[in-house]
């Protein structure tokens, strides 16, 4: 009987001492992964919009003119005449109206447009283009008010040398105190000269 009782003893001392051993090494004594995947990081990306803003700036003797805009694509269209009908005020881009900010008093083709924030559209037409300076501010770029235009000014229309995919605005510097305001899209380009008051 005391014989039994030392073995079982001594075999218990061996196990706790195997498991002391165990624990003093590290080893772990349930069975898990070394490492686990972590969490993926990889986003998927954004998808760009249709109509990407755009923006176009100039200086001229130190006052700032700019347009901020959306810029839409032709994406295998028919633009003038169709996606843009003739004889229907358009709102010149895409989402929100297109902006006009000038720090300066000007003279856009000849009509004085003050300093300050305006909208502009257009009236396009198969022969003819008009440019609308619009008084309203902020506003979706289908929110048109008549009533709030301060001009429709007369501009320059021809076709463009080679097709534009992309909705381009542009002011182009052409002397100290004047410039080109252009829009060119699919085949068509309407321009109107401005200069500082």
């Amino acid at each position: 009987m005391t014989l039994y009782c030392h073995r079982k003893a001594a075999a218990l001392y061996i196990l706790l001492s195997l498991s002391a051993a165990a624990c003093s090494t590290g080893k772990a004594t349930t069975s898990v992964p070394e490492t686990t995947p972590a969490p993926s990081t990889a986003s998927t990306p954004k998808q760009q919009p249709l109509s990407p803003p755009g923006s176009t700036e100039l200086a001229l003797n130190g006052k700032k003119i700019s347009i901020k805009y959306s810029r839409p694509s032709m994406r295998g269209r028919t633009i003038m005449g169709k996606l843009v009908p003739w004889n229907q005020v358009w709102r010149t881009g895409a989402n929100e109206a297109t902006s006009l900010t000038t720090e300066a008093d000007l003279v856009i083709g000849n009509v004085t447009v003050p300093a300050g924030s305006y909208t502009v559209y257009t009236l396009p037409s198969e022969k003819s283009w008009k440019l609308i300076i619009n008084k309203q501010t902020g506003q979706w770029g289908t929110e048109y008010d008549q009533s709030q235009d301060l001009a429709r000014i007369d501009m320059d229309v021809k076709q463009s040398p080679s097709p534009v995919e992309q909705f381009t605005i542009s002011l182009v510097k052409s002397s100290d105190t004047g410039g080109v305001l252009k829009l060119e899209w699919e085949n068509t380009s309407a321009s109107v000269n401005f200069k500082l008051k």
